[in-house]
């Protein structure tokens, strides 16, 4: 296969079975160096023509709890108290700049998913 731009699904098809026939190529040898040409390549295509969209931040919040075996206790402290940890849980209530600096300094969340905007549920009025 000869090295060139990604820019169809056949493109990216070749240029994916090429990598898998060079994967465990050794460093800057010819091969290495093309796995790393068509891995940057492949990289790009899939970047812009399959995006993935970022977590929302609560979502985000409860998969790192996941992800370090703890549970919405560990959130105490650093979102605030018990109640309020729940409220934004529930998505009654969006992260402040407080909460999102002390999330991202102690579970390492990264501040672009915690920035993004929260939905907050309406609360429903007595009729």
């Amino acid at each position: 296969m000869q090295v060139k731009p990604i820019k169809t699904e056949a493109d990216h098809v070749a240029a994916l079975r090429e990598i898998e026939r060079l994967w465990g190529a050794k460093e800057s040898t010819h091969d290495g160096d093309r796995l790393d040409v068509l891995s940057t390549l492949v990289e790009a295509y899939e970047e812009s023509h399959f995006p993935i969209d970022m977590p929302d931040p609560i979502e985000a919040i409860k998969f790192r709890l996941e992800q370090q075996g703890e549970d919405k206790k560990a959130l105490v402290g650093i979102i605030g108290n018990r109640t309020r940890v729940y409220e934004v849980l529930r998505h009654d209530r969006a992260l402040s700049l407080a909460m999102i600096r002390r999330l991202n300094q102690r579970f390492r969340i990264p501040a672009e998913v915690l920035i993004r905007p929260v939905r907050i549920r309406r609360k429903k009025q007595a009729t």
